[in-house]
């Protein structure tokens, strides 16, 4: 099998992916951007994909919610992995007053924007953690640092001068493994406790969302995650990923989206999964 996902190596993607799937057997196909691991799953050059949807202080990635309607993918899992930010540096003895700047990919220094405050640091923007490590210890000088993953540490030989430097504790990235089919929906139904669907409204009107909501509350479904985007046909229309604790086929399940398309909603289920946590 063989699996896309965000590189380059010693990313937070890859360390994920490699605790969430066994390595034996897997071809990984390391990719550039969300939007690359995305199309390589469209277009069948990885059997899945593994891309970030969540993190627990940025929020939702739109880039990840966008390209999944774009590409028309199924979510198959969703894997919530706790995420550690380092401080490297190029030789084990710095001190963090010795340092003037960090450098790293935005959300991972938005993450650690109290720290970073706090001794009044300089940032730079990356394309990624893993490359701003590289680039770290190739300038070799003490006076910079960068914040990434412990697998970067040890691909590019730095030192970590202090872990979990993320202004919170409870620092998770939510992933979902996605595919170009939905047998997943059928073989692993019985396990799955969640389902993601995205309802879309063919009429613009006010209280769009609380009508939606009430169906639910209704029926006793419990709602785990609910975003809006922007349907890019007019402006302030919007559709709605909705994710609920309810299997697919479950009677209630079925009887939401009966009376929502009763109601004249666009209702396409992106996916029936179970979480795992790392």
């Amino acid at each position: 099998m063989r699996v896309a996902y965000l590189g380059p190596q010693g990313s937070f993607s890859e360390e994920a992916a490699f605790q969430y799937f066994s390595t034996d057997h897997i071809d990984w196909y390391i990719c550039d951007t969300i939007i690359e691991v995305l199309e390589a799953v469209s277009e069948l050059k990885a059997d899945q994909g593994f891309v970030p949807i969540e993190n627990s202080i940025e929020g939702m990635i739109n880039t990840t919610a966008d390209g999944l309607l774009r590409n028309k993918l199924f979510i198959e899992a969703e894997v919530i992995f706790p995420v550690s930010m380092n401080l490297l540096v190029v030789d084990e003895g710095i001190q963090l007053d010795e340092i003037r700047e960090v450098w790293s990919i935005y959300p991972v220094l938005a993450q650690c924007n109290e720290f970073i405050r706090s001794f009044k640091w300089k940032s730079r923007q990356f394309d990624s953690s893993s490359l701003a490590a590289l680039a770290v210890k190739e300038y070799g000088k003490r006076e910079v640092a960068a914040i990434a993953s412990e697998s970067a540490a040890t691909l590019c030989s730095l030192h970590i001068a202090k872990r979990n430097i993320q202004d919170h504790s409870e620092n998770r990235t939510r992933f979902f493994v996605v595919s170009k089919d939905n047998n997943t929906l059928k073989q692993q139904e019985q396990k799955n406790n969640k389902t993601m669907m995205l309802i879309s409204s063919s009429e613009d009107h006010s209280g769009v969302l609380s009508s939606i909501l009430n169906v639910f509350a209704a029926l006793s479904i419990n709602l785990t995650w609910i975003e809006s985007r922007p349907t890019k046909k007019k402006l302030g229309t919007y559709h709605f990923f909705i994710e609920m604790e309810s299997r697919l086929h479950e009677t209630k399940t079925y009887k939401a989206i009966t009376i929502l398309e009763a109601f004249g909603y666009d209702v396409h289920v992106l996916g029936s999964y179970q979480t795992t946590n790392l």
